[in-house]
């Protein structure tokens, strides 16, 4: 399961429970996910990651086809916080945040919800 929320008018929440990602499940997410930052400026993201959701082929297809408006998306938002308690992902984001300009992205274990939250509120 995906949950996507808003919280905040510039902020996105994601939550990740499954271990794979469907054809349906991903073209859900990303029209979801579209809709609620239309109209995002210097927003916020924060992920938890319970499992690293893997897509199916059907699924990467169909982000593909979106790359676009994900990349138009990505613009809209300043910093990710990306909770999980698998050290590798946590080292991806901090990677991942360094070669994306404009979106400072940053992990946290599961239990550092509150220095994630901080963290991103820091430049508000």
């Amino acid at each position: 399961m995906i949950s996507i929320t808003k919280p905040a008018p510039n902020r996105i929440d994601m939550e990740f429970e499954d271990e794979s990602i469907d054809e349906e499940t991903m073209r859900s997410a990303i029209e979801q996910i579209i809709e609620l930052s239309k109209d995002i400026e210097h927003g916020r993201l924060l992920y938890r990651l319970h499992h690293f959701p893997w897509p199916s082929l059907a699924a990467i297809g169909v982000k593909f086809g979106h790359l676009p408006e994900l990349f138009k998306l990505l613009g809209r938002f300043d910093r990710c916080a990306v909770l999980s308690d698998e050290s590798w992902l946590r080292t991806a984001s901090d990677i991942e945040g360094a070669l994306i300009p404009g979106l400072e992205i940053k992990g946290f274990k599961m239990d550092e919800v509150e220095a994630a939250e901080a963290w991103l509120a820091a430049s508000d």
